[in-house]
C-alpha cells in the first residue's frame, strides 16, 4: 500500500483543532486576553503545517481565523458574537478538509461516517477499519509500567542466579558422601550388612549428584534464556519509549525549503544529531516551535541571492539544526548564516510597543533579545503569511514552557542568528564511556570525552588551588572521581598510573582520575528520584542488565566541580560487619538506597516486602533497618511492631524513610518503635547517613 503522505498532519491538525475549538468556547465565555494569544498560536502552527503538506485552503482559513482575532488580541472587552461565530464556522470548514483528505487505498471519509470507495460505493466504516488508519500512539504510563515489571523481572532472575550457587553446593556435599562411603566400603570389606548398606548409599548418593547436576544444568539454561530474553523485551520496549530526533528532519527541511520558494531564495538546511534518541512527547511538542524557528530563519535571516552574493557570501544560505544531550536535557540549536536581527528596528518596535522604558532610549542586545521572546513584537513593516504579527516566538515560548524549558537567542549583525531550546528529559539515550572509580561504575557521556589517557601520579601536579594535569600544551585540572562519589581514596604512590579521562564541558575540560575504563554501551538514562539527590554530578542512572543503577555522570557539572579548586579530604566510613537491611517494594528506591550506603562502606541486604524481610531478620544478625511504609501487605508501621517484641530483634535500630509527612503518621512511626523517621520530600544524603551512625554508633 502506497505511503500516507497526511498521516501525521491528520493527527497534529486534529490535536490543534480540538485546542481551537475549545479555546474559542472559552474565549465567548471571558475576555478576549484570557485566551486569544494562544489561539493565535494554534492557527499559526496549523497554518504552516498546512502549507508544509501542500494543503493551501486549510492554510487560508487557518490565516482567515488569524485576521479575525488579530485585532482583539490586546482587547479588555468581552469578544463580539460574530467573531466567535466566524472562528467557528472556519474551524468546521477546516474539520470538513481534513476529513477529505484522500487516504493510500484511495477511500475517502465522509462527515456521515462512511467510507466513499473509488468506484463511487459506499460502505460502513467499521470501528476497526478505522483505527487502521491511524497512527497508533503507544500510552508512555503503560509502557513505563512495563520497563518497571522487566527490571523486577530482571531482579528475581538475579535471586535464581543464586539458588543455581546452592545447588552446586548441593552437588558439592553430594559428591563427598560418594567418597566417605567408598572410604567406608574399604574399611568394611567382609561384613555383608554393612555392605549392602554402602551399595544402597553409594546409588543413592550417585542418583542425587545426576539429579542435581542435571537440574543445575536445566535451571541455569532457563535462566540464561529468561535473563536474555528479558534483556531484548527491555531494550526494545526502551527504543520504544524513545524517538531518533532525526524524525523531525524532513519535516523542518520541507518547512525551509516551502519558505525559501515562497521568498524567491536559494537555502540548504542540515539536521545533526539525528540519532540522539528522545521521549516522543518532548519531540512533538519541540516540533511545532523548531518549525517555527526554521521559518523564522529563512524568512528573516537569510537574505535574498542578491543580497547574499553583494556582501561577499554563498548565494545560498544555510541553516542548521543540532540535537544534543547536556546531562539529562535536550538542547536544540538553530543557527543560519544570514543577516542577523536588525537590533535598532527591534528596539523602534519595542519602544513603540512600550517595552523599553530606559532614559536613554536604548537597550542592550541581551535585553532586546529578552522582549523579542516575550512575543506579540515584529519588525516587519507589513503583514505577511510569514510576519507581521510577532506571533511565530509565541509558539517557540510556548514550547519551552509546557516543557518547562527555555529559550535563548543570540544575533551578529551579517554573520547570522541563533536560537537555543533547551528543555529537561525523563529518558534519554546515548552511547557512553564505562569507568569505575572505588568498586563504583559510573557512565560519561561519550560525546563529553576528548581523550583517555594513562599518566602517572607524577604528572599530576600539586598547588594551593589543587591538582592539575598538562594536555595538549594546557593545564587543566585534575579530579578524582572516587573522590567525588564520597568514597575514602588515597593518593597513589609515586610509579602509580591513573586512567584518566579528559571531559569537556561548558567550554572547559578536566582531567578526571578513574580506576579503570570498560568500553562504550548504548543506555538509556532514567532521572534519579527526587527525593536522592546525592551529587550535582549525578545527571541520572542507567539499569543494567540485572535490574541494578548504575551512575550517569553530568559531564558539565564534572567540569564545573574541577574549577571549584576545591580538594576534599575523605572521610573512612565504614560499620561493623553486619549488614543494613533495606526494605522497599520499589526496586529503583531499595537499590539507590543501597548504593548510597554501600558508597559510605556499609554492607546490604534488600528485601521488596515486610514479610520477606521479617524472614530475613529472624535467620540473620542485621545493623539496623531501613524500612518504607507503604508496602502491599505488611507496612513498614507492621513491620517494625512485629521486631519490636520478638527477643532477638527488639534492639535493632529501625529507620522510617517515607513520603507520609503528616504528624499523625509520624507519631504512629515512633509509636510502633521506629529509632527516626525520615520523609522523602526532605531526604539528604548526608543527614541519613549521620542519622545511621549515630544510631550504630559506627
Amino acid at each position: 500500500m502506497a505511503e500516507d503522505r497526511y498521516k501525521y498532519f491528520r493527527i497534529e491538525a486534529k490535536e490543534l483543532l480540538d485546542d481551537l475549538y475549545k479555546g474559542v468556547l472559552e474565549l465567548e465565555k471571558g475576555t478576549a486576553t484570557v485566551r486569544t494569544a494562544g489561539l493565535l498560536r494554534h492557527a499559526h502552527t496549523l497554518k504552516g503545517a498546512a502549507r508544509v503538506v501542500k494543503q493551501p485552503e486549510i492554510a487560508d482559513h487557518a490565516h482567515a481565523i488569524e485576521e479575525v482575532l488579530d485585532p482583539i488580541r490586546d482587547s479588555t472587552e468581552r469578544v463580539p458574537p460574530d467573531r466567535i461565530e466566524a472562528v467557528l464556522g472556519l474551524l468546521d470548514a477546516i474539520g470538513g478538509l481534513i476529513t477529505e483528505l484522500p487516504r493510500p487505498d484511495g477511500t475517502l471519509a465522509m462527515p456521515d461516517g462512511t467510507l466513499a470507495m473509488p468506484d463511487g460505493r459506499r460502505e460502513t466504516a467499521a470501528p476497526a477499519r478505522a483505527e487502521l488508519a491511524r497512527t497508533i500512539r503507544a500510552d508512555v504510563a503503560e509502557m513505563d509500567v512495563l520497563l518497571d515489571g522487566v527490571a523486577e523481572a530482571h531482579a528475581q532472575v538475579s535471586s535464581l542466579r543464586g539458588g543455581i550457587r546452592g545447588i552446586e553446593r548441593a552437588r558439592g556435599l553430594a559428591d563427598v558422601i560418594v567418597s566417605q562411603l567408598e572410604t567406608s566400603r574399604s574399611q568394611e570389606v567382609g561384613r555383608a550388612d554393612a555392605e549392602e548398606r554402602s551399595r544402597r548409599a553409594r546409588v543413592a548418593a550417585t542418583e542425587l549428584r545426576s539429579t542435581v547436576t542435571s537440574l543445575e544444568q536445566e535451571l541455569g539454561n532457563d535462566v540464561e534464556q529468561i535473563d536474555r530474553e528479558l534483556r531484548q523485551l527491555r531494550d526494545s520496549v526502551e527504543h520504544m519509549r524513545l524517538v531518533p530526533a532525526g524524525a523531525l528532519f524532513p519535516d523542518l527541511e520541507r518547512a525551509a525549503r516551502d519558505v525559501a520558494q515562497a521568498q524567491s531564495k536559494m537555502v540548504v538546511f542540515e539536521g545533526r544529531g539525528g540519532e540522539v534518541r528522545l521521549e516522543a512527547h518532548v519531540l512533538g511538542v519541540a516540533q511545532a516551535a523548531l518549525q517555527q524557528i526554521v521559518r523564522n530563519a529563512v524568512a528573516h535571516g537569510i537574505e535574498t541571492r542578491d543580497e547574499r552574493q553583494a556582501s561577499g557570501k554563498s548565494p545560498q544560505g544555510h541553516v542548521t539544526l543540532d540535537v544534543a544531550t547536556r546531562g539529562r536535557r535536550a538542547v536544540f540549536t538553530c543557527h543560519d548564516d544570514g543577516r542577523g536581527i536588525d537590533l535598532e528596528a527591534l528596539r523602534s518596535a519595542a519602544h513603540g510597543k512600550g517595552l523599553l522604558f530606559e532614559d536613554t532610549g536604548t537597550g542592550t542586545p541581551e535585553e532586546l533579545m529578552r522582549v523579542l521572546l516575550r512575543g506579540g513584537l515584529s519588525t516587519s513593516g507589513h503583514v505577511t503569511e510569514l510576519s507581521g504579527r510577532g506571533i511565530g516566538l509565541d509558539v517557540v515560548r510556548d514550547a519551552a514552557t509546557r516543557l518547562g524549558g527555555e529559550v535563548t537567542v543570540t544575533t551578529e549583525a551579517t554573520e547570522g542568528t541563533t536560537v537555543t531550546l533547551e528543555v529537561p528529559l525523563s529518558l534519554v539515550s546515548f552511547e557512553a564511556l564505562a569507568v569505575e572509580a572505588a568498586g563504583i561504575t559510573a557512565f560519561v557521556p561519550l560525546d563529553a570525552v576528548s581523550q583517555t589517557l594513562r599518566v602517572r601520579s607524577a604528572d599530576i601536579h600539586l598547588s594551593e588551588s589543587g591538582e592539575s594535569l598538562t594536555y595538549n600544551g594546557a593545564v587543566i585540572p585534575f579530579l578524582s572521581l572516587a573522590t567525588i562519589l564520597a568514597e575514602p581514596v588515597s593518593a597513589p604512590q609515586p610509579g602509580v598510573a591513573w586512567s584518566v579521562v579528559v571531559v569537556e564541558g561548558r567550554g572547559s575540560a578536566a582531567a578526571v582520575g578513574v580506576h579503570r575504563l570498560f568500553g562504550t554501551s548504548s543506555i538509556v538514562v532514567r532521572p534519579l528520584p527526587p527525593f536522592l539527590v546525592i551529587s550535582a554530578v549525578i545527571s541520572g542512572v542507567w539499569l543494567d542488565a540485572d535490574g541494578y543503577p548504575k551512575l550517569v555522570l553530568d559531564p558539565d557539572e564534572l567540569v564545573a566541580e574541577a574549577l571549584r579548586e576545591r580538594r576534599s579530604d575523605p572521610v573512612s566510613a565504614g560499620g561493623p560487619d553486619s549488614p543494613v537491611l533495606v526494605i522497599d517494594d520499589s526496586l529503583t528506591t531499595r537499590m539507590l538506597e543501597q548504593s548510597i550506603l554501600e558508597s559510605a562502606g556499609y554492607s546490604v541486604d534488600v528485601a521488596s516486602s515486610g514479610e520477606e524481610a521479617l524472614a530475613m531478620a529472624q535467620s540473620k544478625q542485621y545493623l539496623l533497618f531501613l524500612v518504607d511504609v507503604e508496602m502491599p501487605g505488611m507496612d513498614g508501621f507492621t513491620f517494625i511492631e512485629h521486631t519490636r517484641v520478638h527477643p532477638q530483634l527488639r534492639e535493632i535500630p529501625a529507620v522510617l524513610v517515607t513520603s507520609r509527612s503528616s504528624h499523625e503518621d509520624r507519631q504512629r512511626g515512633l509509636d510502633a518503635g521506629a529509632s527516626a523517621y525520615i520523609t522523602k520530600g526532605e531526604f539528604d544524603q548526608g543527614g541519613l547517613l549521620d542519622r545511621i551512625r549515630a544510631l550504630t554508633a559506627t
